[in-house]
């Protein structure tokens, strides 16, 4: 196991920081072996058999590519759930494990609930909001029907019922159904940033659910926005991940459209990074 360790440092040092390679190192090892963390140190003189090394000379020869680990694995974990993930989805991020949990503090998960989550991707804000409301209906948005697969996929993995749904919420039909929380992380990178993202995202995460046009930084929010104006309840919740550079003026678009209480909240990191607004 030492040895196999020693091997993906070597291999990715010129690519990876050091506790970027730790951190991946434990997965992969995870990922061969079917250990746990604890496993892991526990066996750490157990030496990894011939197929397992085939796996693992592999996995590092996609991650010398740039090729994201959860790719490379096929799956990440997400709120304690685990989540396929492949190129039609994006990673998720502890960011939006953040988002979950608030949507879990503002109500109680006692509640029987109609949930709706707007550009849903791998599923997992739909499926860890499942796992906690149990007794509430879920239902997911997504404009690609590729993402939509996997987001099935994964509600099965975990054993949720989600309602997903091939939806363009630029451009959504009419709906009679009211929700009590409407939740989404939508795209908000602006195009002009793509410089300053990392090639292991570039290259082969999904453009459409990472960026909008520079000229309508908040295109998704004005849309989502005045969709939940019509389909939330009364008292109903909207919970939004933003970019950290445009917090004040999302709260500005809410509290303009009608939403009440709105307010900002900061990361683990201490970037701004969500809103809730009630209606």
């Amino acid at each position: 196991m030492q040895q196999a360790f020693e091997y993906i440092r070597n291999s990715l040092s010129n690519i990876y920081l050091t506790n970027e390679i730790n951190s991946i190192s434990n997965l992969i090892i995870a990922h061969i072996t079917g250990y746990t963390n604890t496993q892991i140190i526990l066996n750490k003189n157990t030496k990894i058999s011939d197929n397992q090394r085939l796996q693992l000379k592999k996995i590092v020869e996609e991650l010398k590519k740039n090729t994201p680990v959860q790719y490379v694995l096929g799956e990440t974990e997400f709120y304690g759930l685990t989540f396929k993930v492949n190129k039609d989805v994006l990673i998720p991020r502890p960011e939006t494990e953040e988002l979950v949990d608030w949507v879990k503090q503002s109500i109680s998960p006692d509640n029987s609930i109609k949930i709706l989550d707007i550009g849903t991707g791998s599923g997992c804000i739909a499926i860890a909001l499942k796992s906690i409301f149990i007794t509430s209906e879920v239902t997911a948005f997504d404009i690609s029907e590729l993402a939509l697969e996997t987001a099935r996929q994964n509600a099965a993995l975990n054993g949720c019922n989600v309602d997903f749904r091939q939806t363009d919420i630029l451009n959504p039909p009419a709906f009679d159904t009211k929700w009590d929380v409407i939740v989404s992380n939508p795209p908000y990178i602006p195009e002009t940033e793509k410089s300053e993202i990392l090639a292991h995202v570039l290259d082969f995460e999904p453009h459409i659910a990472l960026f909008v046009p520079q000229s309508e930084p908040l295109l998704f929010y004005e849309k989502i926005a005045a969709f939940s104006i019509e389909h939330l309840k009364t008292g109903g919740m909207i919970f939004f991940e933003i970019h950290r550079d445009f917090g004040k003026q999302t709260v500005m678009l809410l509290e303009d459209i009608g939403y009440k209480d709105v307010e900002l909240c900061k990361d683990i990191s201490g970037n701004d990074r969500m809103i809730r607004g009630r209606l």
